[in-house]
This record gives structure tokens, sequence and C-alpha cells, in this order.
């Protein structure tokens, strides 16, 4: 009998309203993105006899069809990749600074000019996103690479129901792609907004994605793609040319790892400061009893701020592309550093953050995480991005596809440090074929040898924090993936000198203590949408858990 007939799909719908603690659960494997239709897509490639590494390409590849907000051809991100051997290898798909890039041209009269930074065609950062993924394919795909990027073919050609998400983000897009007419003709119904139950087709991008089906990466960096993209440029001042794109290669890096009571952390090295963040925090968290404290109490908050306080500023000085830039990061990942910053934290007061003192010293939101682990239990953490919501809203005529505005996570102007968050130190300043800092973080957590976790998020410099949340919230509160994401978050990135925290996240009398020992603290909406995959090895039981921030996400379970 035919495998897949044995195979039973569970969809798991992440709504806003739920009040569940219940996981998805799978025994044979399990894709949790941002969107149903592709993780069902990517759930299928699993039943046809894919692994991880087919799944998370051919589910990121319809997200580039159904989540215009974040899913992606024309932005880049990062691949975190682990066997069920134990094989560890990142892939490095971070756009890079086109050939006329450097660290002034931010400058208008020799002022800094936001518009200039992140904002129009200069804004966009040579694509990496469809070389990352074909190189990955390249290493590890069982799948003809033909049959991963079909399906998302298939939905931009013949279309797709709009969800009352997706209209919603189209609808708030529609001032920003007013000025760019075939961001509007793709993105909206001759000017008026698409609403839940329309169908939208997306031609251009099929006839886009049938050239990378047919030429793999060479389908976007060469010939028709490419050319499209170059006259787009040149019709309005942008800076990426053909050789740009040609001389565009995705990289394979190895980890970072460390290690948190007795659990491997495997994370993204840079020029993501992720992983480095995330190391550098559990370590000092792993000096403090923060499962005796409680989740979610005034010490447990305090403690982790302090953490978070110290990693940022680390990663403000120290890291951007390594290629670049000397980082001390076998320093930053040690248990010796942590050590050090753990004696400079005082547990009945807050620290002060200023601009100036590295003594221990704005990304956008809209990114997309999806995590997979299949039968064999090969496990992928994928982040990618385009920076704004739909980037720079610039849609390449004849492509269908939306640039980025990456160019805005380089450092705005050398010097140019400022307590609203603004950094000017040296390793983050564009310079041509550089890659600009970012804080994805897809990680993978192992026990024993084996695999345990995969999580990952979106929310800009917030990504790391999220997932270091998820990450304590599994190990040290014992929650299951479902609890783990849903759990209220906070916030802190050195400068501003503040706790952000998600709005009725954390009580009152909790907030009060926290400013009695000086913490700035301010309210947000909502931190980062988490993507869980916990694995119980007990019972050999994968737990999917998927966020409810995001309306349009699942879990979908073989």
């Amino acid at each position: 009998m035919n495998r897949a007939l044995l195979i039973i799909a569970v969809v798991f719908v992440c709504i806003t309203v739920r009040a569940t603690s219940t996981p998805t659960y799978a025994s044979k494997g399990v894709v949790v993105s941002q969107s149903e239709i592709a993780s069902g897509i990517g759930a299928q490639v699993l039943r046809d006899g894919g692994n991880a590494i087919d799944a998370s390409v051919a589910t990121a590849f319809a997200l580039a069809v159904t989540h215009p907000t974040a899913g992606n051809i024309g932005g880049g991100g990062f691949l975190v990749y682990r066997s069920a051997a134990g094989e560890a290898m990142t892939y490095d798909f971070r756009e890079t600074a086109p050939a006329k890039a450097h660290a002034e041209m931010f400058l208008r009269n020799g002022n800094y000019d936001p518009a200039l930074h992140h904002e129009g065609h200069v804004s966009v950062g040579v694509p990496g996103t469809v070389a990352g993924l074909h190189l990955a394919w390249r290493d590890h795909g069982k799948l003809p690479w033909k049959r991963l990027v079909e399906p998302a073919i298939t939905l931009a050609r013949d279309g797709f129901i709009v969800s009352h998400g997706l209209a919603r983000d189209l609808e708030r897009a529609l001032p920003r792609m007013k000025k760019y007419p075939a961001s509007l003709a793709q993105f909206s119904k001759k000017g008026k907004p698409f609403a839940a139950g329309d169908l939208l087709k997306q031609r251009d991008l099929a006839r886009t994605l049938t050239r990378i089906a047919k030429q793999g990466a060479v389908g976007f960096y060469e010939g028709e793609t490419a050319a499209l993209i170059e006259k787009e440029m040149l019709a309005h001042d942008g800076l990426i040319t053909r050789n740009d794109l040609k001389n565009y290669r995705a990289k394979k890096r190895t980890p970072v790892r460390g290690s948190y009571r007795g659990y491997e952390i495997i994370s993204m090295p840079p020029p993501s400061s992720g992983g480095v963040a995330l190391i550098e925090m559990l370590n000092v968290l792993e000096g403090f009893n923060v499962r005796t404290n409680g989740f979610g109490s005034a010490v447990t908050i305090h403690l982790m701020a302090e953490a978070m306080r110290r990693a940022f500023a680390d990663r403000a000085q120290f890291l951007g592309d390594p290629d670049f830039t000397t980082i001390p990061i076998e320093r930053l990942t040690s248990k010796q550093h942590a050590d050090e910053l753990r004696k400079t934290i005082r547990p009945d007061r807050a620290s002060n953050s200023s601009s100036t003192n590295f003594a221990w010293p704005h990304e956008s939101d809209q990114t997309t995480h999806l995590s997979v682990v299949d039968e064999e239990r090969d496990a992928v953490a994928l982040t990618y991005t385009l920076e704004y919501v739909h980037g720079s809203a610039i849609v390449v005529p004849g492509a269908g596809f939306l640039l980025n505005n990456e160019m805005g996570d380089f450092n705005a102007k050398p010097g140019l440090t400022t307590t609203n968050g603004l950094i000017g130190t040296t390793p983050n300043l564009a310079v041509q074929g550089k890659r600009m800092l970012s804080s994805m973080s897809p990680t993978i957590v192992t026990r024993d040898g084996k695999l345990f976790m995969v999580t990952g998020s979106p929310g800009g410099r917030t990504i790391i924090n999220t997932v270091l949340q998820t990450i304590v919230n599994v190990i040290d509160f014992e929650m299951n993936a479902r609890e783990a994401v849903d759990a209220p978050r906070f916030h802190h990135q050195w400068l501003p000198d503040e706790i952000r925290y998600e709005r009725n996240g954390f009580s009152p009398n909790t907030l009060a203590i926290l400013r009695q020992r000086g913490h700035r603290v301010s309210s947000m909406g909502s931190q980062g949408v988490a993507e869980v995959i916990v694995l119980d090895s007990k019972r050999n039981m994968l737990e999917a858990g998927c966020d409810r921030r995001a309306p349009d996400g699942a879990a979908v379970a073989e």
C-alpha cells in the first residue's frame, strides 16, 4: 500500500483567540510556519519521501507566495541544519551591499537621512534567499529541485484564497505601494484592497519561479530575472547591477555552540548576532536559579533583562560580517565572560545603559521563521526576511516579487550612537560586498546527542530575546511547545534603556517592583511569532507550538 495513504495529516491552525495550551503532536514529522498553506506544502514533501531540508525549501518558496509580508525570494536569511547523526551546518544567505555601497551612503548634505537608509531603491541589498535555499538543497536534499518549487508556481499562477490576516496586511501596505505601479497592480484590485475570500493570482511571480525551478539559482541571479532587477534599479537610481547579482554567493558557516544546564545550543554565527548573543545570555542565566524564582516574577524578569542588556551591548561593540571584521566569538560565548558579566549584576537594582559606555556594553519586526523535523529526526530552523513589512514595497516589474530594504540594517553613520537605539560602531558600517548585521536566531537544541528542540521567530532585535524565552520556558519552566510560544514576553536591547513588555502580560505588582529596582518599563502590542518543535524522546513524539500571535500560522504534522 502507498505509504502516503497510511499517514494522517493533522492541521492545527493557530487563532489568536484560542485559549488552549495543547500543542500539535506528531510521530513522523512536522512543519511549523506562519502560513497554513505553506506548512501543508512542506508536510506533503515529507509524505512524498522528502527530508527536512526538502520540506523547508518547499515551505519557504510557498511563503514567498502566500506570506508577502516577509516570505520572499527578494530578501535573505539564515538556515541551521542538524542531521539525526549529529552533523550540524549553517547556511548564510544574508543580503549583501552592492558594489557602489559605502559607509556614508545614508548622509544627505552631511547629515543622516533615515529615508535614504530605509526607503526606496538605494535601501535594497543584493538578495540571497534563492542562492541559500539552493545551496542547502544541493548539500542535503533528496527530492528533485523542481519538485520543491512547483507547488509555489502553482499557487502563484492559479492563485489562492486571501485570508483575513493577509487582507489586513495588504490593506495596511497600500499607502506605501501606491508610488510603485507594479506593486499596486499585484497586491490590490486596481488600487482597492483585497478582501478575505478573494483569489490572489501572481502570474509574473509564477514565471520567475518557473525560471528558478528549471535553472536553479542561475534562474534568479542571471538571465531574464537579473535583467529585470537591473532595469528597475537603473530607472530609479538604485545600486544593484547584474554583476552584483551574478557575484552573490550563499555561504556555509560553522554554527556557534554553547551549553545550558546540560543542553547543547546550536545557532547561527555572524553576520547574525543571534547565536552569539543567545549563548551569552544563557551563560549568564545559568548562574541564577530562575526556575525557583518563577516564570514572570520580578526577580526573573530583572535577571533576564540584565543579561539581555549586556549581550546587546556586546552585540553593538563587536558583531558584524566576519568576512570584514575580527569578532571575538570564543570569548563572547565563553563561560568565563558570562561569569564576569554576572558579577556586575545587582540583584536589587537595574544597571544603566549609556550610548558612550561599553563597560559591559531599528531593525524591523517583519521577518518569518519556519521549523521542520522529519521522520529520521533531521531538523531545520530557517529564518528569512525582507526587513520592513513587505520590504521596500517595491515589486520588480515583470518579475512579480518584492525587494528587501535590508541596507537599513547597516549602521546609520560612523560614530552615530544614540540613546534611541541608533548604533554607529565600526563592525556594521556599509561596505561593498558586506553582509549587514542581523538578529535572526534560528536555533536547534540537543540533549545527550539527540534532538530536543527547534526554535526561531521574527521580530527584529526582539528575535534574540524571543528565542531565549522559548528555550528558558521549556528547559527551566517545563512548558510544552505550545505553552512556550504563547507565554507573555518582554525585551531589553541595551538602548533604549527600558524593558518593553507585552500588554497585559505581567501583573501590575510585578511591574511596580521592576520600577522600584530602577527599570523603565513600557508596554507593546506583541513580540515575535515563535515557531517551536520539541521532541519528547521517551515517547519519540514531536510537539509543535505555533504562535497564537500569527492568525494565519499553522503546524502541520504527518
